[in-house]
């Protein structure tokens, strides 16, 4: 399905982020994981290797234009032109109440979970557009965007604001081929689940049990959505939000 694609993956190094990548990787694509933490991403890499994929990771902080930037010409110099970016890096930042949440923990959410995704999206789409490439753009939100997340505003917010971002550049990127989709996750063991929420065993019980499936997802859940969403081929599948919960948010 993308044999002969070169696709990128922010935050593409653990839980649904590394998911993502195998999915790609094992639909054909060479995969380029953006990231911070260098040594996860050289454990990635290797994992990615073994199944075959032509992968590379690039030192990222995606809240840095200039890291994006350099980010995405080495790409393109090491893998060829991107065909797909999925902007997946995120934080949830501390749990805080209303009242006492500080524009700076405010701010310091949004600077990764929507302006990184902004950035990184944006010069994929620049890429793509100079190159007259059609290309695929995928924004990982979250079923926070739509359930109300007491004490975590800031990333409920910016993952509801990304949902807006895709449908108006599905709208304006259409000219240009470019697909453009939100993913919305569910609950999914992760190192950021297992911190917040693992650990109370009445918690975990009472979200698989409103979850038709019975289980929290897992970041194997997101293989099979990583590569259609990422096929630039699928041309006609844009400005949608693709929910995968295990029937979470419809109980």
């Amino acid at each position: 399905m993308l044999a002969g694609r070169v696709v990128v993956v922010t935050g593409g190094n653990r839980g649904i982020g590394l998911g993502l990548a195998r999915g790609v990787a094992r639909a054909g694509a060479a995969v380029a994981i953006w990231a911070r933490d260098v040594e996860k991403s050289a454990a990635a890499v290797a994992e990615l290797q073994s199944l075959g994929a032509n992968a590379h990771a690039y030192s990222c902080d995606v809240t840095r234009e200039a890291d994006v930037a350099a980010a995405a010409r080495n790409t393109m110099q090491d893998l060829g032109p991107i065909d797909a970016l999925i902007a997946n890096s995120g934080v949830g930042g501390e749990r805080t109440r209303f009242v006492d949440l500080t524009l700076d923990e405010w701010r310091s959410v949004m600077g990764v979970n929507l302006e990184g995704a902004l950035l990184c999206m944006r010069e994929a789409a620049r890429q793509m557009i100079s190159l007259d490439r059609p290309g695929a753009l995928v924004a990982v939100s979250s079923t926070s965007a739509i359930h109300g997340t007491p004490g975590r505003l800031a990333y409920s917010a910016s993952k509801a604001a990304l949902l807006a971002l895709c449908r108006g550049l599905a709208v304006e990127l259409a000219r240009n081929h470019i697909r453009c989709n939100a993913l919305l996750p569910g609950w999914t063991e992760t190192e950021m689940l297992a911190r917040d929420h693992a650990g109370s065993e009445k918690f975990v019980q009472a979200t698989t049990a409103r979850t038709p499936l019975r289980r929290w997802g897992t970041p194997k859940d997101f293989e099979a959505v990583a590569a259609f969403l990422a096929d630039p081929d699928q041309g006609f599948h844009t400005g949608d939000s693709m929910v995968v919960d295990g029937g979470y948010t419809i109980y």
